[in-house]
């Protein structure tokens, strides 16, 4: 079996699966005004979430026609061929290869006014929760602001690698959070940048968190 069909057959397994998982779970999701005021006003966002919740937000915003950056690996490729089936528009590249290509994609469309791109800040090879420099850069660059998100569910699979990637489980309750827009300028070094995306991203997963276990008791 050719490397192409493998992948196709993937492909279609995973995106029956991942419809079956994700319309079976109900959503208790808060926080759309924080990126849908920003985009009326013609103004762009970059979508944030760790890489190991991705799953959700992926489906969740499955029918925006959002930009999406993508690695270029297998399990990368599989996950952009259902998104694209899902309405993303899919930007290849990681900070290892096609990187250049992917940033200036991101610039490009961060530039559209009313756009929007999502990213997982820290994928795709990690370290875990540790901010690559291409969304802060992006934001600083095009004014973007970047909207954190963080999601939690009642019931999921956690996969480890370099970080816990999770997967949530049928007939569960799924609880995704959009937080509050964080600006960066030209003058602010990236480490300042990283620390306070980390610091925002941690303290809205503390809110959900908290949030997740209220509603589940």
């Amino acid at each position: 079996m050719s490397d192409t069909i493998y992948i196709q057959i993937k492909t279609i397994l995973g995106s029956i699966l991942l419809k079956f998982i994700y319309g079976s779970n109900r959503k208790d999701v808060r926080g759309r005004d924080n990126y849908e005021s920003i985009i009326k006003e013609g103004k762009s966002v970059i979508l944030s979430v760790w890489h190991g919740q991705l799953l959700s937000v992926v489906h969740d915003l499955r029918k925006e026609k959002f930009y999406a950056i993508a690695g270029t690996h297998e399990d990368a490729e599989i996950i952009s061929r259902i998104a694209t089936k899902w309405g993303w528009n899919m930007v290849r590249g990681s900070s290892k290869e096609k990187g250049e290509i992917a940033y200036k994609n991101m610039i490009n469309a961060l530039k559209q006014p009313g756009n929007a791109v999502f990213i997982t800040p820290d994928g795709p090879t990690g370290p875990a929760r540790v901010p690559k420099p291409g969304g802060i850069r992006a934001a600083q660059t095009t004014n973007a602001a970047i909207i954190p998100i963080s999601v939690h569910s009642t019931s999921r699979w956690g996969f480890t690698n370099w970080d816990t990637f999770y997967l949530e489980k049928p007939f569960g309750k799924i609880f995704i959070q959009y937080g509050e827009p964080i600006f960066f300028n030209k003058e602010q070094d990236f480490d300042e940048c990283s620390q306070t995306l980390i610091e925002k991203m941690n303290e809205l997963e503390k809110i959900n968190l908290q949030y997740t276990n209220y509603e589940s008791l």
